[in-house]
C-alpha cells in the first residue's frame, strides 16, 4: 500500500511536468486512454459479459472516474499537489461520516472542516491560492465520493474487471476534453512517451500493487494508509516540484488527515476483503 501510494503521488507529481506540453485535460485523456488498453489487455476484457444492469453500474463507476481525475489534474494545474489532495480528500471523508450514525464522528467532521479553513486564503500574498483550483479539488472530492458508492455497484457487477471497465468509460468521458484542449499534440512523440510513463506509473503499477494488498489489508488498515496520501503528495511536491508551503498549509494537511485517521480508527465495523473487490483501489490520480 506505502509503494502504491507513492507511486500514485509521483505519477501526479511526473503528469504535472506534462501540463505545459498537452495541458491538464490532455494529460488526463492520454493517461486514461493508455491506462484502458493496458488494463483491457491484462484482464482480457473481450471476456466479459454485459447486461443493462451492469452497464449501467459501469457507466456511473467510469463516469465518477473520469470526471475525478480530470478536476484532479485541472487542480493541480494551479494548487500545489498536497493541497489538492487535502481538498479532495473531503470527499471520501464526507461519504464515510455521512452513512455513520456515531456522533464522535461529528467532530471529525468539524476537525476537517478546521484544516479547510486552514487551507484557504484569507488574503493575498506569496502563499495565496487560485480559487479556482480550490474549486477543483473540492469537485474532484464529489466525484470521489461518488466513485466510491458507484464502485460498489461496479464491484459487484464486474468483480475483478471493474477498475477496467470504469477506465475505457472514463477514457470515453474524458477524451473529448483532452483533444478540444490539446488537439494533435496528444499524438506527438515525447507525448506519448511521457503520457505512457503517467499511465503506468498513476494507474498500473498502483492498481496492481493495491489489488494484491486489499487481499491481506483489513479495511481499516487500508483506510489509515490511504490517509497518508495529502502528506506524501505535499512531501513529493515540495521535493521535486519546489511547491514551498507555509506552516498553516502543512497544518492543515495534518488536521484534515487526522480527521479520517480519526474516523477510519473509530468505525467498529471494519472487514476483511476476501476477493479484493470488497474495497476498490482508488483512482484519484
Amino acid at each position: 500500500m506505502l509503494l502504491a501510494i507513492l507511486s500514485i503521488t509521483s505519477g501526479a507529481t511526473f503528469a504535472k511536468t506534462l501540463f505545459p506540453l498537452i495541458s491538464a485535460p490532455g494529460t488526463t485523456a492520454l493517461r486514461m486512454i493508455m491506462a484502458a488498453i493496458m488494463l483491457s489487455v491484462w484482464q482480457r476484457i473481450w471476456t466479459l459479459r454485459l447486461t443493462r444492469q451492469s452497464a449501467l453500474a459501469g457507466c456511473l463507476y467510469g463516469g465518477a472516474l473520469g470526471c475525478m481525475s480530470l478536476l484532479y489534474y485541472l487542480a493541480i494545474e494551479r494548487i500545489p499537489l498536497g493541497i489538492a489532495l487535502a481538498f479532495e480528500f473531503v470527499g471520501p471523508l464526507g461519504v464515510a461520516i455521512a452513512f455513520s450514525r456515531r456522533k464522535t464522528d461529528l467532530a471529525w467532521a468539524a476537525l476537517a472542516i478546521l484544516g479547510l479553513a486552514l487551507l484557504i486564503p484569507l488574503r493575498g500574498g506569496p502563499q495565496a491560492l487560485d480559487f479556482t483550483g480550490i474549486a477543483c479539488a473540492l469537485a474532484a472530492g464529489f466525484f470521489w465520493g461518488a466513485y466510491i458508492l458507484a464502485g460498489q455497484r461496479a464491484g459487484m457487477a464486474f468483480g475483478a474487471q471493474a477498475t477496467t471497465v470504469g477506465m475505457i468509460v472514463a477514457a470515453l468521458v474524458v477524451m473529448p476534453f483532452g483533444i478540444a484542449s490539446a488537439g494533435t499534440a496528444l499524438l506527438g512523440p515525447e507525448a506519448l512517451m511521457r503520457g505512457l510513463v503517467v499511465a503506468v506509473i498513476s494507474s498500473a503499477i498502483p492498481f496492481s500493487l493495491e489489488m494484491y494488498a486489499l487481499k491481506r489489508l483489513h479495511a481499516k488498515s487500508y483506510g489509515i494508509l490511504t490517509s497518508m496520501e495529502p502528506a506524501m503528495g505535499a512531501l513529493l511536491g515540495l521535493l521535486i516540484l519546489g511547491e514551498q508551503l507555509a506552516f498553516s498549509k502543512w497544518l492543515g494537511i495534518a488536521v484534515i488527515i487526522a480527521a479520517s485517521l480519526g474516523t477510519t480508527l473509530s468505525n467498529k465495523q471494519g472487514y476483511e476483503p476476501d476477493d479484493g473487490t470488497s474495497v476498490l483501489p482508488h483512482e484519484n490520480s
